[in-house]
Parts: C-alpha cells; sequence; structure tokens
C-alpha cells in the first residue's frame, strides 16, 4: 500500500477535520451531525472514536469504531433464563466482554466506513485494522484489554475487500439477515401497495387496522419526547429486555438528544390510546433510504390491537407517499418484517480474538454464542 496514506483517531467530533462531511454525504450515519449527538447519547457501556484516513494531507476515508464493555448488560437477554443461557453469560463476560467492533453497533448495515475514489477499499480496511491495532493499545493503557475486534455488517460483494493477508487470522461469520423493503416504481401511494398483495395479506392488513381503531397516532415534537421521556424510555425496555441478545441498553435522554440534533431528519411518533403512550417508533431520513431506529410498546396493547405490525404499515406509508426508494428494517422480528414485503439480505463480519488459542476456536464456538432464529421467509404479494 502506499506509504503516503495514513490514519488519525480522534476521540470527539470537535476534532475532526473540517471537510469531514464532504465524504460523508451519502450517508447521515457518518455526518458530523450525527456523530456528535451519538457522542453525547451514547450508551454508557461503549466509547466512540471516529478515524480519518490520509494520502498526505487530503482526507480520503472516514469510519466509526465503538469499545463495548459487556460486563454489565445481559446480553442474552432477560426472558431466557435457562442453564445454558447462565453458561454463556459466565464464558461470554469472561473471555470476550471487551469488543471493539469497527463499524456501529447500533444500527444494522454498512454504516460505519466510507472512502474516496482515491482509496481502494481493501486498502482502506488494512489502514482501518492499523487504527485497531493502535485503539487496542490505547485502551491498554487504560488497564482495558480488548479481547474481541469485529469488523461488521458488510454485503456478500464488500466482504470480498478482506480477501488480503492482513484479514487471515480473521474469521468470517453471519448473523441474522438485514430485512431491506425495496419500494416498486409502481407504487406512488399506500395503496398501490395494498393493492398488489395477495388476498391472505390484504385480509391480514385489514383485520390489523380495525384491531387498533382506537388507537391515535401522532408525531412527536421536541418538547413532547421530553415530555413522556420516561414513559418512553419504559416502553423502550419493554422490547429491549426481551431481545434474544443485547450488547447495549440506550440512555434515558437518548431520544430528546436525537431529535435535538437532527431534527427534521428524525422521526418520531407515538400511538396513544386517550391519553396514554403505549407505543412509539422512530425513523431516520438517510437519503432515499428511511432507517427504522429504535421502538417500543407495552406488551398488553401490543398483543390486543396488533401495534407492531400497525407501525410497520405506518412506516410502510410513509416511505412510499414521501417517495423513498427502500426501507432499511434491520434485524430482529423477521417473519413479521418479511410478511410486510421485507426481504433478508444476507450482512456478513469478521472478528479475531486477541488470544491466539481462543482465536483458534472462534469458528467452533461462535455458533455456541449466537442465538439460533427459526423463521419462515413470507411473500405477501401477488407477483
Amino acid at each position: 500500500m502506499n506509504s503516503k496514506f495514513s490514519f488519525k483517531i480522534y476521540s470527539t467530533t470537535k476534532d475532526l477535520p473540517s471537510d469531514w462531511d464532504s465524504l460523508a454525504i451519502n450517508n447521515i450515519f457518518l455526518s458530523k451531525d450525527y456523530l456528535t449527538v451519538l457522542e453525547v447519547a451514547v450508551p454508557k457501556n461503549m466509547t466512540c472514536h471516529f478515524i480519518g484516513l490520509f494520502l498526505d494531507e487530503e482526507l480520503v476515508g472516514l469510519a466509526l469504531s465503538q469499545y463495548i464493555d459487556l460486563s454489565d448488560v445481559h446480553s442474552f437477554g432477560e426472558r431466557d433464563h435457562c442453564l445454558k443461557t447462565k453458561v454463556r453469560e459466565i464464558v461470554f463476560k469472561k473471555f470476550s466482554s471487551n469488543v471493539l467492533v469497527m463499524g456501529n453497533n447500533m444500527l444494522t448495515g454498512q454504516n460505519g466506513c466510507c472512502f474516496s475514489e482515491k482509496l481502494l477499499a481493501s486498502a482502506g480496511m488494512v489502514l482501518l485494522e492499523k487504527a485497531a491495532e493502535e485503539l487496542k493499545l490505547t485502551f491498554r493503557k487504560r488497564k482495558i484489554k480488548i479481547h474481541l475486534t469485529i469488523f461488521k455488517d458488510f454485503s456478500e460483494s464488500e466482504i470480498e475487500n478482506f480477501s488480503i493477508p492482513e484479514f487471515d487470522s480473521y474469521y468470517k461469520f453471519t448473523t441474522q439477515p438485514n430485512m431491506i423493503f425495496q419500494i416498486r416504481e409502481s407504487w406512488n401511494t399506500f395503496d398501490d401497495y395494498i393493492l398488489d398483495k395477495s388476498k391472505k395479506y390484504r385480509d391480514q392488513y385489514k383485520r390489523a387496522r380495525k384491531k387498533a381503531d382506537e388507537i391515535s397516532k401522532k408525531k412527536l415534537s421536541l418538547e413532547e419526547i421530553t415530555i413522556y421521556k420516561s414513559r418512553i424510555y419504559q416502553l423502550y425496555m419493554n422490547v429491549a429486555k426481551n431481545a434474544p441478545f443485547n450488547t447495549f441498553y440506550l440512555p434515558e435522554n437518548h431520544f430528546v438528544l436525537f431529535k435535538q440534533s437532527l431534527q427534521d431528519n428524525f422521526l418520531f411518533y407515538g400511538y396513544f390510546i386517550g391519553e396514554e403512550l403505549i407505543g412509539f417508533n422512530t425513523l431516520i431520513k438517510n437519503g432515499s433510504d428511511i432507517d427504522t431506529y429504535f421502538l417500543g410498546y407495552d406488551e398488553k396493547y401490543q398483543r390486543e390491537k396488533m401495534l407492531y405490525l400497525n407501525m410497520l404499515y405506518d412506516m410502510i406509508g410513509y416511505s412510499i407517499n414521501k417517495g423513498y426508494r427502500r426501507i432499511i428494517f434491520a434485524r430482529t422480528a423477521l417473519e413479521i418484517k418479511s410478511s410486510v414485503g421485507a426481504k433478508p439480505v444476507e450482512m456478513y463480519g469478521l472478528m479475531k480474538h486477541s488470544n491466539p488459542a481462543i482465536n483458534l476456536l472462534v469458528s467452533k464456538t461462535f455458533s455456541y454464542f449466537e442465538p439460533k432464529i427459526e423463521w419462515q421467509q413470507r411473500n405477501p404479494f401477488k407477483n
């Protein structure tokens, strides 16, 4: 690789180069605005660093890294208290609790790095691997030994950039797919989408809407998000604690800070019965994509009112009516997302344990720690 290439690690967004956003223009999740709010609204067990890649003095690439301390997080969810879960928890914390993610662990998809035309992706990855080694040294000085280094969420074509000697010691893995909803050009309105469904799934839509007829939906302002902050957090935790695998929990002020910073690019919808907030979902505008963000609900109303399914329909309706091309539905709830038309896209990552002996076992033990999700793909459309 050209020796004129170098990298610089920043611990605060205040120090980022002035032309940072000129490279981040195609992805809001690498923009200064997003990274700044991430810095102040980050989960308490996470530390972010920002990496600039340079050709001489010219900025030609940028990336995000996140250190995650899993020692205080119930990583395998709270709904499953079986012996296997307890054993996994103990082993995981002893040998894999300090994790360095080269990417964004709070999102699904490749939102962790981008390069200009002057930097080949494979060369960029070599620079980021060197940056990861420097970050590990930085943490070691703070008496933190990084157990696992992970490069996350690359598509099938993107993962080919890692087929180079520098990554021979990394284990390639795949977890749950990213559920992506492609909006057809023939759908000018939400009604066009409904008309393209088969009778079974049109009936499902009608049934869900009928169940939710007493629910009112409202786009909340910054002031309203602030007023409902405690209830929002309670609803978020209802969902988060039942997830099969957790690496962090958001702080209570997360959504307030996001709305303050991203403003109209961050949408927050509350669902009410009378005056009671029973659920919410959030969306982030990212170019021609809509990224679904975190949500929460009261389990009682979720079951009675088919609340989650209604939220999915609302997200689709908004995105079609506003002319977006895709919805990034991310991981989790794979089957219900496929029932509204999202398709699975495999995502790949690379991981390496700092202990060479344990690293040899990573490929054999990974499936033990990765919760298995059985699901059936649905096709709701006539053709």
